[in-house]
């Protein structure tokens, strides 16, 4: 086995991709156009719904899905704590109040529907249900809870490109979805994202607010010699690159391979860490479809995390923590009440997370190093 380090998260970028770009190079027409177009669609079809629109990062889609919300301060947006801050950053920039849920259990990380029956009140204009690590959110009780109400259902589906659910697939069930194709994402475009929306009226104003608001967008003027346009919106410039669509197009169709193999990593994981005493291994409960985005455990009460972590990279491995809950990050603490709300289930989980190498380019033996790494670290 090389003695490199086994890295948390690798990309599968290859000649497809480098051929893809240079054609956009030659082109010469680099921002976004006729090949993001074809991304998009082509996304939108793989998602089983009409068009999408494909923006410069995850945390863009977030900011455009609040947006097209018209949020004032004032409101609320409960959104999970465990999750990346952009889900609470784009709310705070409204002015508006991030109110942080709880995640379900141990073995659910994903916002408990519970807790956000209990945060439910006139103020609250959205609710953001992030799939964490790759695995569905229970949208069936959340479109129950919300059912009747004014109260939108935002999907954080930045760790679940195109994958399978009942109601539909994730991004597609609740009322805006937004993805995430950054470095470390399952289909990658170094920064990019994408946004769906069930109502065809606020999807077209996303894509206006992608660019300024502009009526008619440059690559749709460069071909009308006396086209003009109109501003109907304060917008912002969210537009992706061609570079990035020409890489996402070929990302997507390698993503069926791609989520084979990392499924076999984690069922790989999960026979050599599930006999290892006080380590949890949450996500076993079944589910018709997973990204497998990231596989986070539970180091055993009492445990020493950065120990842990620290014994791991002396033994080549490479892990990290997702994520540090927002309500106990200090800027939050010290700008909303709503962060001094208990959360009881995260607040007692929460030290003992921490993710595993996983990546589509992760050999057997490097997986298999991860399991013996880990079991030398807590018996140590």
């Amino acid at each position: 086995m090389s003695e490199a380090m086994i890295m948390l998260a690798d990309t599968t970028v290859g000649d497809a991709e480098i051929a893809a770009v240079t054609e956009v190079l030659r082109s010469r027409w680099l921002s976004a156009g006729p090949v993001t177009r074809s991304f998009e669609l082509e996304f939108a079809a793989a998602l089983g719904v009409g068009d999408a629109v494909a923006v410069s990062s995850g945390t863009a889609a977030l900011h455009l899905a609040m947006l097209s919300l018209d949020l004032r301060p004032g409101d609320q947006v409960i959104v999970p704590s465990l999750t990346f801050v952009a889900g609470a950053a784009v709310v705070a920039l409204h002015g508006a109040t991030p109110v942080f849920a709880d995640v379900r259990s141990a073995d659910d990380l994903t916002i408990d529907p519970a807790d956000v029956a209990r945060l439910l009140n006139p103020a609250v204009r959205a609710v953001v249900a992030t799939h964490y690590a790759g695995r569905a959110a229970d949208l069936t009780a959340l479109r129950d809870l919300l059912a009747g109400t004014p109260v939108a259902l935002v999907e954080d589906a930045a760790h679940a490109p195109v994958v399978a659910h009942p109601a539909g697939a994730l991004g597609t069930v609740g009322d805006v979805g937004c993805f995430s194709f950054f470095a470390t994402k399952n289909l990658t475009t170094g920064e990019g994202g994408m946004v769906v929306a069930a109502d065809p009226g606020r999807l077209a104003r996303i894509r206006r607010l992608r660019s300024h608001s502009l009526t008619r967008a440059t690559w749709e003027r460069s071909t009308d010699a006396v086209a003009s346009y109109d501003v109907d919106d304060v917008g912002l410039n969210y537009r992706p690159t061609e570079i990035a669509s020409a890489i996402g197009r070929v990302q997507l169709g390698r993503l069926p391979d791609e989520r084979r193999r990392r499924a076999a990593l984690a069922a790989r994981y999960r026979a050599g860490l599930g006999d290892v005493p006080g380590l949890g291994l949450p996500g076993t409960a079944a589910q018709p479809d997973e990204a497998h985005h990231l596989f986070p455990v539970l180091l055993p009460d009492g445990a020493d995390r950065d120990a842990f972590r620290a014994a791991l990279w002396r033994n080549r491995v490479q892990t990290s923590v997702h994520y540090q809950p927002i309500h106990h990050m200090s800027l939050y603490r010290r700008r909303y009440r709503s962060t001094g709300r208990p959360l009881p289930v995260l607040d007692a989980l929460a030290g003992r997370l921490v993710s595993l190498p996983l990546h589509a380019l992760l050999s057997d033996a490097d997986a298999d190093h991860v399991v013996h790494a880990v079991r030398a670290a807590l018996t140590a």
